[in-house]
């Protein structure tokens, strides 16, 4: 099983890897040295969450119909083969739009649609057969080693590509994305080499709620009124967080002329700092209660935020990197926390609350990026001044944060039955992985 762990690791690697490109540095480009709209930028980014919920209809779909004796690997591997290409064809239709817009708009809108599916058929593919070859005593600690890979490889991709970015220019930028479009294919092949045996037959692992439609789960959900809040409570909080996603890079570059170079390495930045948070978060979870935790790591994500924007005002670039740090420590205590707050509420529906977060993560990026594109847009317009929209945007997060605050006073575990014994930290892993899918 050692080896089948690895060889999931690298097709989750593979396919995460191909976000970074896509999320962190192909933005920026658009919105500095293109001078494209935010909110045009946002939209073309929230694509892929546009698609989540047909993972319900993928999975659904592969469990009945396998091909040529396969259930997983061939819709791992057409999802593959779409992210990689999409990797490989965006910085050719995003740099249509100067000379021809409609054209190159309709072309990016395209390679976007055509990665975000891509995504969504792989990651519900090769979770699906995590847990069908790991069976469900293997299947936490297997996800586990999937996420911390994935993470590791989203941060050595990001240092990567920085390098690969030393000098800019829209030739070695497609170039750079070529280099990783490959890479990821190689692993995900490597991945793929006789991984899932013809002729499986679907482990009994995999739940029906694992396959039940967004509309089925949130009115679950909403049935207490306690998760309705807390629903609502995580929405808010990850939209707040996640948001900035689209425009910390194109901030930097806008604010203190960061290169493409130094603006891609933040990803690596966010990478550690969620993997420390991991940490710590379970460590502090021994001695105070997951609610506390969850509110001191807003308070933290409150304090990178509010740095951010002072760095902003005060052309400040060391202000700013502090903020990224405290930013990426609250972003990653934060989703663990939560993530251990919710299994608190129930034993019996674990998987349908899963589902909810999926439901609520996916939902909390789209709104946060969108809102984020559109606001920033709109208050450059209105003060004239690119980087003060930037920090109207990270100002409105931290309201959001403050509001996320009061909301999860409204909340109380005890109120549901508790989960018998603490998570452990692959669990905890385990779980993010699955949530963020």
């Amino acid at each position: 099983m050692f080896r089948k762990r690895i060889q999931l690791a690298l097709i989750h690697v593979a396919v995460a890897m191909t976000l970074v490109p896509i999320n962190s540095t192909l933005n920026r480009v658009m919105i500095k040295e293109l001078a494209l709209s935010a909110t045009l930028v946002s939209i073309l980014a929230v694509l892929p969450y546009l698609f989540s919920p047909i993972q319900v209809a993928i999975g659904s779909y592969a469990d009945r119909h396998p091909i040529f004796g396969w259930r997983r690997t061939p819709y791992i591997l057409f999802g593959l083969i779409l992210t990689v290409a999409g990797v490989a064809i965006a910085p050719m239709a995003v740099f249509v739009m100067p000379t021809n817009f409609w054209l190159g708009l309709f072309l990016s809108a395209l390679v976007f649609g055509a990665w975000g599916m891509g995504y969504n058929f792989a990651s519900v593919s090769y979770l699906s057969l995590a847990s069908e070859l790991s069976g469900e005593k293997g299947r936490s600690r297997t996800i586990a080693v999937m996420w911390v890979f994935m993470i590791i490889g989203i941060i050595f991709t990001a240092a990567g590509l920085s390098r690969l970015l030393e000098v800019y220019s829209p030739q070695i930028l497609q170039q750079a994305f070529r280099y990783v479009a490959l890479v990821a294919l190689v692993l995900g092949l490597i991945g793929l080499f006789k991984l899932e045996p013809r002729d499986k037959t679907p482990s009994k692992t995999i739940s029906n709620e694992d396959r039940t439609p967004w509309l089925v789960l949130i009115r679950g959900v909403f049935e207490s009124s306690q998760a309705k809040a807390f629903f609502i409570y995580l929405t808010v909080l990850l939209a707040a967080i996640l948001g900035q996603d689209v425009l910390l890079e194109p901030f930097g570059a806008e604010a203190f002329g960061l290169s493409v170079q130094a603006t891609t390495r933040i990803t690596s930045i966010w990478g550690t700092c969620v993997l420390i948070a991991l940490m710590a978060a379970s460590f502090m979870e021994r001695w105070v209660s997951k609610k506390t935790v969850a509110r001191f790591s807003a308070w933290i994500a409150m304090a990178g935020f509010i740095a951010i924007s002072i760095s902003g005002i005060l052309t400040n670039s060391y202000v700013f990197y502090a903020g990224v740090l405290l930013l990426g420590f609250g972003t990653g205590a934060s989703t663990t926390s939560n993530l251990s707050l919710m299994l608190d509420m129930t034993t019996e529906r674990v998987g349908l609350f899963i589902g909810a977060w999926g439901v609520a993560n996916a939902l909390s990026r789209f709104l946060g990026t969108l809102m984020g594109g559109v606001v920033r847009d709109l208050a450059t317009q209105l003060l004239n001044n690119a980087v003060y929209g930037y920090v109207i945007v990270f100002i409105l997060e931290t309201i959001m944060l403050v509001i996320s605050l009061f909301l999860l006073q409204r909340i109380n575990p005890k109120n549901f039955k508790k989960q018998t014994g603490e998570l452990s930290l692959s669990e905890r892993a385990a779980l993010m992985n699955e949530s963020a899918a």
